[in-house]
């Protein structure tokens, strides 16, 4: 299906959750970012990952407005977001993310990031300590050296066969993404095929992301612009692997959800080295895109968390 076929502004889907949710800009850190907003209560801001938008969390939206002033971001290079030629390097978002708290009247908020989102919730977090009363991550480990290690081939038996069952074992985007100018010459106009092949490979439930959310994200990056921004997340791994390594561990208390593939590197991945007090709980039932296919959870395991009355994931 043709992704350039017309669909809703931000500011009617945000007018289309319940709740009152309004679309609103703010310049900052030297560029633009798009973010929606609803709710009342302590600051809440919902940080996404590639190739969604801030939409991804439709589900979670208005749940947690119940509880929390809760802002979703379209990160520098997503959605409505500006998409300048540099500053893609998750230092530099998260300075992004910094600013827009204090935009917001904020001088720190709760913090959740899924996917590159939970990369620059981390480096927010290494960076600006006070501007993050707590932290959860979503699916991801923080890119560290160990990433640099990823094979051109899948490493394994187990990885070539979950790829030929349609499970997404092989991250084989994070180098196709590093290509400059081949993959806009290869997807503009043809994203939605991209889209499909991530989610049929990496969600439990295919039903669990709709028609319309596929239409949405597939338009928000079927541009050549829109590609080359999306990829300059992964083309800078090398400088926040480096960034990093001179971060000392975070000592605020993290939580990791994690996709029932992801759940055993994730253990690994976010041990000390990253944190002195990390819980990372599997989400059953979920795979990469967990506030898609387990709002619930997610919901659950957020409140909780914030409280200081952690959940137990399932």
């Amino acid at each position: 299906m043709s992704a350039t076929r017309t669909v809703p502004t931000d500011a009617e889907l945000a007018a289309s959750l319940r709740g009152d949710f309004t679309s609103a800009y703010a310049d900052v850190n030297g560029t633009r970012l798009h973010h929606v907003t609803g709710g009342r209560g302590e600051p809440l801001v919902l940080l996404g990952g590639w190739p969604q938008t801030w939409w991804q969390f439709r589900e979670v939206l208005p749940e947690l407005a119940l509880r929390y002033r809760v802002t979703a971001v379209d990160l520098r290079g997503m959605g409505s977001s500006a998409k300048p030629e540099s500053g893609y390097d998750k230092k530099t978002m998260a300075r992004d993310i910094r600013e827009l708290i204090r935009h917001l009247g904020h001088e720190s908020a709760l913090v959740a990031g899924h996917d590159i989102g939970a990369s620059v919730a981390y480096h927010l977090t290494a960076n600006h300590p006070q501007a993050v009363r707590s932290l959860v991550t979503l699916d991801i480990g923080v890119p560290d050296a160990s990433w640099l290690d990823i094979g051109m081939l899948p490493g394994s038996d187990e990885q070539t066969a979950e790829l030929t069952l349609g499970r997404g074992g092989y991250p084989w985007w994070f180098a196709f993404n590093q290509l400059h100018g081949l993959p806009e010459q290869l997807l503009a106009g043809r994203f939605r095929t991209l889209i499909d092949w991530l989610y049929g490979h990496m969600l439990v439930n295919q039903e669990s992301v709709d028609e319309q959310a596929r239409q949405i994200y597939a338009h928000a990056y079927d541009s050549p612009d829109a590609i080359r921004a999306g990829n300059a997340w992964y083309q800078t791994m090398r400088q926040d692997i480096a960034d990093l390594a001179s971060y000392a561990p975070v000592t605020l208390p993290v939580l990791t959800l994690a996709g029932e593939s992801s759940y055993p590197l994730l253990r690994e991945q976010m041990g000390p080295d990253k944190g002195t007090d990390i819980r990372v709980r599997e989400v059953m039932g979920s795979g990469h895109y967990i506030p898609e296919e387990r709002p619930d959870v997610v919901v659950r395991e957020l409140t909780g968390f914030f409280s200081g009355h952690p959940a137990t994931s399932r």
